[in-house]
């Protein structure tokens, strides 16, 4: 399921450089940089409360965006970085790269584990523990899945859930080669294997 496209309002920045950025921060924007698809780099502010918002929300830098910016067409964007301040953790500057539907790009996308209720290990107070709560994929701009599902039907204790154990959504890949883990459903403190029951 390709998430949503949320739009980026954003303004026009006048002049470059360190005093211009200064004085965005100033008047309660966060300074922020478009570059990418043979175009040439364009300065822009986002007004701060804003940019905060979406930051807190979570998943910013693994989500397509919009970017509206008056006089300019509209044109989609993920963000590249984000530089904060050093003692209060706050935006101070944003670099977004402008994208076509069809580029391929290396997100992090977040895994959701189901059917906890249907996994016998579980049941008989198994843990499950997480290794990757995000997996780094390969996917097409124009389709950037929500969330990656780890089903957990059928999982015993003992059991060790790989990438290739997981159905990718469609044109995604891993960026790693190797059959890494994400899960594994592992055995509670004093748990003496019985065999079959």
């Amino acid at each position: 399921m390709a998430r949503e496209i949320m739009d980026l309002h954003a303004e026009v920045r006048a002049g470059t450089g360190k005093g211009a950025a200064r004085q965005a921060r100033r008047n309660g924007y966060v300074p922020g940089i478009v570059y990418g698809d043979n175009v040439a780099p364009q300065a822009i502010q986002i007004p701060y409360n804003a940019l905060l918002k979406r930051l807190r929300a979570g998943r910013f830098l693994s989500s397509l965006f919009n970017l509206k910016v008056e006089g300019m067409e509209d044109v989609h964007v993920i963000c590249r970085g984000v530089q904060r301040d050093v003692v209060k953790d706050l935006p101070t500057h944003i670099d977004l790269m402008r994208l076509h539907d069809e580029n391929r790009i290396n997100l992090f996308i977040h895994v959701d584990f189901i059917n906890h209720e249907a996994s016998p290990g579980l049941k008989r107070g198994g843990t499950l523990t997480v290794v990757r709560s995000e997996v780094e994929l390969e996917v097409l701009a124009g389709d950037i899945p929500d969330h990656v599902t780890v089903d957990l039907t059928g999982r015993k204790i003992g059991d060790v859930i790989h990438i290739n154990d997981i159905t990718l959504p469609a044109g995604a890949k891993p960026t790693i080669a190797r059959n890494f883990v994400v899960a594994n459903v592992t055995a509670p403190a004093g748990y003496v294997e019985t065999g079959e029951e």
